[in-house]
């Protein structure tokens, strides 16, 4: 199980680039997975803070998923069910650390042109941040 925080400021939306596998290279909202016994409000504000160094205030989850990676011959590496929440930005400088390479605030317009994964893309839409 893992989980997305969804976090909205000023019309933007934080996005990490993803600097492992599953998903490496791409652009993807923060998250990662739930350790046991934890909320998925609480693993979503830690991974967020992990990542970008930022403080959330996770909310009630928006969007769930399956996300599985296979490789070349069809054997499945990854298989995670993903639930993404709403959250506020609380405070804090972005600071892309552990497995992240970057992290930014986007706009629909920027968003247009950075490589981001099907799940991302379908997520982007629900938000009205693609078309």
């Amino acid at each position: 199980m893992a989980v997305g925080a969804v976090v909205l400021r000023e019309g933007k939306i934080l996005l990490v680039k993803r600097a492992k596998a599953p998903q490496k290279d791409t652009w993807a909202i923060p998250g990662g997975s739930v350790k046991l016994g934890e909320t998925l409000q609480a693993a979503a504000e830690r991974e967020t803070r992990e990542e970008t160094g930022l403080e959330i205030e996770a909310k009630a989850p928006f969007h769930t998923f399956d996300l599985i990676e296979k490789d070349a011959q069809g054997k499945i590496l990854f298989h995670y069910v993903i639930v993404d929440l709403h959250a506020d930005y609380r405070s804090g400088n972005i600071q892309p650390a552990d497995d992240v390479s970057d992290a930014g605030w986007f706009g629909p317009e920027e968003i247009q042109n950075i490589k981001t994964s099907a799940s991302t893309r379908g997520l982007l839409r629900k938000l009205a941040f693609l078309k």
